[in-house]
């Protein structure tokens, strides 16, 4: 993530963030490292829930018999549930993952924007 060159001169002595970033310090490190956990952590939890939404269409179809020989249209229930009725669910997961991945970054940018060394002349 690279946050967009001002055309403003910095002043003297200052050292921002993004010299942090550019120098790779510990410092910078540090919070590239946070970001790349957030966002390890979400996918993480996103791709769990949509793996129980999963598991849990395949236990109704095995503990329920019923659902497995229901046709709509001559076609078996289970595979529309699994054809179509899944694409919502991946479209909701992908967006609540958008929509709290830039909520991340977003973070991110708010923590690093004003940063600067303590004790540097601003």
């Amino acid at each position: 993530m690279v946050a967009p060159r001002s055309a403003a001169p910095q002043p003297p002595g200052a050292y921002t963030f993004s010299h942090e970033l550019a120098e790779q310090s510990e410092i910078g490190e540090l919070f590239v490292r946070s970001l790349v956990r957030s966002q390890l952590r979400l996918a993480v939890v996103v791709a769990a829930g949509f793996g129980l939404i999963l598991l849990g269409v395949a236990v109704l179809i095995a503990l329920v018999p019923v659902t497995a020989t229901l046709t709509i249209a001559t076609i078996p229930l289970p595979w529309l549930l699994l054809g179509i009725g899944i694409y919502p669910v991946i479209l909701a997961c992908a967006a609540l993952y958008n929509r709290a991945a830039a909520r991340n970054e977003r973070k991110f940018r708010d923590l690093t924007a004003d940063w600067t060394e303590p004790g540097a002349k601003q």
